[in-house]
């Protein structure tokens, strides 16, 4: 992290490269926008979660070389948190890494608050080894029916409450009050989904995700999700390799295969834009 001063700069400045990348989409401008800054040594936690307020991207991504072997330790924040499990974000430093900083590369191990993260390149296509998270049925209750308005078939519980809808069209139609999301106990985000059909027929289940409480009204496309909404779909429809639309207005597509406590989520992504952080040099130090 070189430190710079010169005119404009009152004190010595350390840079931090970024890097802007649209995951789970083979084209700009769509799927789910991350920040991800490479690091040589772990920044202070709240500098991070400034850079991430900063941002202002439903997840900003930081990793640093793990000692003694190839891997990397990776960590992702949202303008408001730091949280456990981020897909597209994960997807998006493996691009930075793999086509940016080390092109040769064709795979890696991410070590996370979730555990190791293996993802794999092969040309424009990743693959990424995550923990499966199962849901359990749950009781369905007037303050999530008037929040999302519209009735549910039915509701299930992991890190996230999922609302279940019988048609697509249903969970395009959404339109949630976000404040009232927002304020039901207990809950970190809410998974609405469906089985493909209608102008989605292609795919085997869509979903949208809200998460006003973590600072995000709703993510384009979320991978963490996949992690729960795979395995429920793979019990629905008696098969095991899903494909998966998040029908956000920015819109995305992955492939979920379930195996076992495994999900192995597939995509794509894309180069937007790259920059430099100036920081106070004290401060990244601290």
């Amino acid at each position: 992290m070189p430190r710079i001063a010169g005119p404009g700069y009152s004190a010595p400045v350390t840079e931090i490269a970024c890097f802007h990348v649209d995951a789970f989409t083979d084209r700009r401008f769509a799927g789910n926008p991350a920040a991800v800054c490479p690091l040589a040594a772990w920044l202070p936690d709240a500098l991070m979660q400034q850079i991430a307020a900063e941002n202002a991207l439903s997840e900003t991504a930081f990793f640093v070389p793990r000692a003694g072997g190839d891997d990397f330790d990776l960590r992702w924040f949202t303008p408001e948190i730091e949280v456990d499990l981020c897909g597209h974000a994960t997807l998006a430093s493996a691009l930075v890494l793999m086509r940016l900083l080390d092109p040769a590369r064709a795979r890696v191990r991410f070590w996370s608050r979730s555990g190791p993260l293996d993802v794999a390149r092969a040309g424009d296509d990743f693959t990424l080894d995550f923990p499966a998270r199962p849901a359990v049925p749950c009781d369905m209750t007037e303050g999530l029916v008037e929040a999302l308005g519209a009735r549910p078939r039915a509701v299930h519980m992991a890190r996230d409450l999922v609302a279940e809808f019988a048609t697509a069209a249903e969970v395009r139609g959404l339109r949630p009050d976000f404040a009232a999301l927002a304020g039901l106990p207990g809950v970190f985000a809410v998974v609405a989904t469906a089985p493909g059909g209608g102008e989605d027929g292609d795919v085997d289940f869509v979903s949208r995700f809200f998460a006003p409480a973590q600072g995000i009204a709703e993510d384009p496309v979320t991978g963490s999700a996949h992690c729960t909404l795979a395995p429920l779909w793979a019990a629905r429809l008696g098969k095991a390799a899903l494909r998966a639309r998040q029908v956000s207005r920015r819109g995305g597509e992955l492939g979920c295969v379930v195996a076992g406590d495994r999900v192995v989520l597939s995509g794509r992504a894309v180069l937007v834009k790259s920059g430099t952080f100036f920081l106070d040099a004290e401060a990244a130090a601290s």
